[in-house]
């Protein structure tokens, strides 16, 4: 009863062990090849529970999701005018095809990336050897990463990847070329508002002289205008003089006369000689006559 206790232990121990050995487990975020002798046996491209063959078959997991490849240092690239930048840049990358990307690096992720540096390097400098530094570093950033990307698509297909992105993170200009380009976009600048302020003044200059003209054209036309209200008002009390000289001529000689006499002896200190009988006096002469 013992040794037959036994026996059924050790096939249950076996086949748990057979089970253990046979089963997989494939996470959502990993694809796998099942190998057989060495030789591609199947591809798994879903989550799950598998088997495989023991000792026979085994299994190797690949990464499904997103991959970055991200140069830990600056690029010095050239650009059309011979001059020098900096650049970093990332990859955005993940596996296509599994069999492809297995024949072509033997499953090794590190294997991969160089090879896509080497392309996305070789892309990127022949991009800025067209542009010069002024588009490079603002001008036609998302063409160059465009063209890059359509450019390696290609050449990375062939061991089974696909380009995501690919992104320029930093464009700089090495410090010899940063103080020279600092320097041209000073006298630029200088240039232009020295140009803008010249435009002012004489902006300024000809509202000056217009502003004038008007000033003097004003003044002329209230100075005519004064002149015409003043020679109507002096014609008209001309002819109120005139008429009323006609109508009675004594009292307007009398009323002149005292328009003379105030004004000729406005101040206190107003010395007038005269003789008494001067035909100035002719009304204090005859001031007794009107009351008689």
């Amino acid at each position: 009863m013992n040794s037959r206790s036994g026996i059924v232990l050790a096939i249950a121990a076996g086949a748990i062990v057979l089970a253990a050995l046979s089963a997989f487990t494939v996470d959502q975020r990993q694809r796998a090849i099942v190998f057989q002798l060495g030789e591609i046996k199947d591809l798994i491209d879903e989550p799950g529970l598998f088997f495989k063959i023991p000792l026979i078959q085994n299994v190797r997991y690949f990464d499904k999701r997103i991959l970055t490849l991200d140069t830990p240092d600056t690029e010095r690239f050239i650009t059309s005018e011979k001059k020098n930048v900096l650049v970093d840049s990332f990859v955005k990358w993940r596996i296509q095809d599994m069999r492809q990307y297995y024949i072509s690096v033997q499953g090794d992720e590190q294997r991969a990336q160089t090879r896509l540096s080497q392309t996305v390097n070789a892309a990127l400098r022949e991009e800025f050897g067209k542009r010069t530094v002024h588009d490079v570093v603002s001008g036609e950033r998302d063409d160059i990463m465009r063209i890059v990307r359509d450019k390696v698509e290609d050449d990375v297909a062939k061991i089974g990847v696909q380009i995501v992105d690919v992104r320029l993170k930093r464009i700089e200009l090495p410090q010899e070329v940063s103080e020279a380009v600092y320097r041209r976009m000073d006298a630029e600048r200088k240039s232009v508002a020295a140009e803008l302020r010249s435009q002012g003044f004489s902006a300024a200059e000809k509202i000056r002289a217009e502003a004038d003209r008007t000033r003097q054209i004003i003044i002329a036309e209230a100075y005519r205008d004064a002149q015409r209200v003043k020679g109507e008002g002096d014609a008209r009390a001309a002819a109120i003089y005139a008429r009323a000289f006609n109508e009675n001529p004594e009292f307007y000689s009398f009323y002149r006369s005292l328009d003379a006499y105030r004004a000729s002896f406005k101040n206190k200190s107003d010395v007038i000689v005269l003789d008494p009988n001067s035909e100035f006096f002719k009304y204090f002469r005859n001031a007794g006559k009107g009351g008689k």
